[in-house]
């Protein structure tokens, strides 16, 4: 059963609907990894993180295994499997975004609040940037995930420019951010060393900020996301070699924490 090109609109919903085929027609056993992304999104015409979006939405939905280091693998479709398979399909909103198009987004978005908030920012939000930083530091430092602190410090920056619309999209965007596609990208990607390289990423948008260059903060961001999509791109062959422990997987004494809901 040979791929077929998909449209532009969801398309890793697209992509996953003809994996899910392919393999209940037995184009792939189960046990066996399937083809590696470049050529997957090569015989679809589509991207490569698109792609990479629908293996991670079926890895969530019980369909594949995702083995750092090895590659992506077909899960057996037990009965138990379905279930769970059905129940995680019910966490998949239709409208769930794609975690590296939210990242391309953000990019374009908050590149543009970063400029803002350099000319309009008031002290107390600078303050509160910074002690965000010192958050995210501080929990980076215990293994927890820093997500509280990250979430404070786009938040404070938004806050700044005055604007009830821009601090709404940005609620939105982070409610992706805790959405089961997300997490289970980061599952394989986020380690102690990705958040500090993101820490510091955090700290050139504050003093840019602070210095009231809004050049320098919106290149700031813009470099944050970057990073930010390129850290979740890796080859799941270079996860673990490259990126060392994730944090909340093999490392006992990290633990992930729920971030808090800004409101």
């Amino acid at each position: 059963m040979p791929l077929q090109t998909v449209g532009p609109q969801r398309l890793y919903r697209q992509i996953a609907e003809q994996l899910r085929s392919l393999i209940s027609a037995g184009e792939w056993a189960v046990g066996e990894r399937l083809p590696a992304e470049r050529d997957l999104a090569r015989q679809l015409g589509v991207s490569r993180p698109s792609v990479r979006e629908a293996l991670i939405a079926m890895e969530v939905e019980g369909w594949l295994e995702v083995r750092t280091g090895s590659g992506v693998y077909v899960l057996e479709r037990s009965a138990a499997a379905k279930r769970a398979g059905s129940a995680h399909q019910e966490k998949l909103s239709p409208d769930e975004w794609g975690p590296l198009e939210l990242i391309r987004a953000r990019r374009v978005v908050e590149g543009e609040i970063a400029a803002m908030a350099a000319t309009q920012a008031g002290r107390k939000h600078v303050t509160a940037m910074s002690k965000a930083i010192h958050s995210m530091k501080a929990d980076a430092d215990r293994g927890v995930l820093p997500l509280d602190g990250d979430r404070a410090f786009h938040s404070a920056i938004v806050e700044s420019c005055g604007n009830a619309v821009l601090v709404e999209t940005v609620q939105r965007f982070w409610d992706s951010r805790r959405g089961p596609l997300f997490e289970a990208l980061g599952g394989h990607f986020e380690t102690v060393e990705s958040w500090r390289a993101a820490i510091d990423e955090h700290e050139a948008i504050y003093q840019a900020v602070r210095a009231r260059d809004a050049d320098a903060a919106r290149q700031a961001m813009h470099a944050h996301m970057d990073k930010s999509h390129e850290r979740f791109s890796v080859s799941w062959r270079r996860t673990k070699a490259k990126a060392g422990h994730a944090i909340g997987h093999p490392l006992p004494t990290v633990k992930p924490r729920k971030a808090k809901r800004q409101t």
